[in-house]
């Protein structure tokens, strides 16, 4: 089975692209491009954490109503949200209405406040994270790693929720812990260059 598929422009993309076409975009610019704010981190894993179960389609069809319901992932905003939050939440037809999803969005609103102030930031945080490129497994063909595990599992202790090995490991790709385009993706080389030459938090 090919692992890439024709773009709008004719050069390959990453075959997952084919489940919507609204994915070219998001592959393009966004997936697997190296990111350092913490809100936009913050955002980042809360989404992965409500696509669990689900498909990457639905959440992405809802970002911006996901963005107007949670202030746009404001952490410190999120983390004041009380149980009139969560009901009117529960009642917002354009965002996943998930209970367990949304009451541990709001608790880990408040844990990202406590990682900030012990590690000075998210960012820098989670990109001690970053695996050695070259101990990788082929791009694509697996749903966690050694980090991804190592990650979950300190989140875990720190009190986050719904942030399991999996959701971690889709996480670390989409926010560019890793480059898991496929090698013949016409945009695997872009990625490559961005992360080159993007400055590390720490």
């Amino acid at each position: 089975m090919s692992t890439t598929i024709k773009g709008p422009d004719g050069k390959p993309r990453c075959s997952w692209c084919k489940a919507a076409p609204e994915f070219f975009d998001y592959h393009d610019k966004e997936w697997g491009f190296p990111v350092s704010d913490d809100q936009r981190l913050f955002e980042k894993i809360c989404l992965e954490s409500f696509q669990s179960g689900l498909s990457w389609r639905t959440i992405l069809a809802k970002r911006e109503n996901f963005r107007e319901a949670f202030y746009h992932f404001d952490f410190n905003k999120v983390a004041r949200f009380t149980q009139r939050d969560i009901n009117r939440l529960l009642k917002n037809e354009g965002i996943v209405r998930h209970r367990g999803k949304i009451e541990a969005t709001i608790n880990n609103a408040k844990r990202a406040q406590d990682l900030i102030k012990e590690e000075g930031s998210l960012a820098a945080y989670i990109w001690r994270y970053e695996p050695d490129a070259k101990k990788l497994a082929k791009p694509q063909t697996a749903s966690t790693s050694a980090e991804s595990i190592a990650l979950a599992k300190d989140l875990k202790k720190r009190g986050w929720k719904f942030v399991g090995p999996t959701t971690a490991y889709a996480f670390m790709q989409a926010m560019g812990l890793i480059n898991d385009h496929v090698n013949d993706c016409v945009i695997r080389a872009r990625v490559e260059r961005v992360r080159k030459n993007f400055k590390r938090p720490k």
